[in-house]
């Protein structure tokens, strides 16, 4: 494979990883999850690990990001910040 398509989702999945711990926002944070899942899938399916990268596109960012979604949007705020 090309090598900087590799460098370039391994850098897209090192900024959405710390993006998901930095941001103050929840849904934001959710939503860099699903990125991270998403890339980490590409990355799995490069290395021709095609079992797992399914496995990661399906359960990583598919159902656990809904199901994180409908957490934030069940949850409310103690504080206005």
């Amino acid at each position: 494979m090309i090598w900087q398509f590799d460098v370039v989702i391994l850098t897209l999945v090192v900024i959405s990883a710390i993006g998901a711990v930095t941001v103050k926002d929840l849904l934001g944070a959710v939503i860099l999850f699903g990125a991270y899942s998403f890339m980490m899938c590409l990355l799995w399916a490069i290395m021709g690990a095609v079992d797992v990268a399914f496995t990661e596109a399906s359960v990583g960012a598919g159902v656990s990001t809904v199901l994180f979604v409908a957490a934030v949007f069940r949850t409310t705020r103690r504080t206005r910040d």
